[in-house]
C-alpha cells in the first residue's frame, strides 16, 4: 500500500463529498477541486466569477500550506468554468494569484458544477520546494 496522508484546512471549506481536501503522495500534493464556498458557513460565496475565483484560490492556498506545498510550487491546475465566456474574468484572477509563475493548465467548460458554482479549480503541487 503506498504512503498516503490526507490533508485537512479549517481555512478551507469542508469536503461535500466522500472525498478529502488533497492527498500527498510521494511529495507531491493532490488537491480536490475548490468552489468558492465560505470555509466557516459552507456557503457559495460570491456571485461573479471573478469574486469566486479569488476565494477558491484563497481555499487552495490554505490547503497547500496545510500540506506543505504553495501556489508557488504548483506544477499543473484544471480549471472548470460553467462558462467559457467567463474566461477573460477568471483568467485575470488567476494571474494576479501566480503571477510569475506560470503552472501548466487545462480549461474545460464544464455542464453544470456542484452548489450552482461559477468555477472549480483543482491543482498537483510539490511540497517543500523552494518557490
Amino acid at each position: 500500500m503506498p504512503d498516503l496522508r490526507t490533508v485537512h484546512s479549517s481555512d478551507a471549506p469542508a469536503a461535500i463529498g466522500p472525498y478529502s481536501q488533497a492527498i500527498v503522495a510521494g511529495g507531491v500534493v493532490y488537491t480536490a477541486g475548490q468552489i468558492a464556498l465560505d470555509p466557516r458557513t459552507g456557503e457559495l460565496s460570491g456571485g461573479d466569477v471573478a469574486t469566486q475565483t479569488a476565494r477558491v484560490f484563497d481555499s487552495l492556498s490554505a490547503v497547500l500550506a496545510a500540506a506543505g506545498a504553495s501556489l508557488a510550487t504548483v506544477v499543473k491546475t484544471t480549471v472548470f468554468l460553467a462558462d467559457m465566456a467567463e474566461f477573460g474574468a477568471m483568467n485575470e484572477v488567476y494571474a494576479r494569484y501566480f503571477g510569475d509563475h506560470k503552472p501548466a493548465r487545462s480549461t474545460v467548460q464544464a455542464a453544470a458544477l456542484p452548489r450552482g458554482a461559477r468555477v472549480e479549480i483543482d491543482c498537483i503541487a510539490l511540497i517543500g520546494q523552494a518557490g
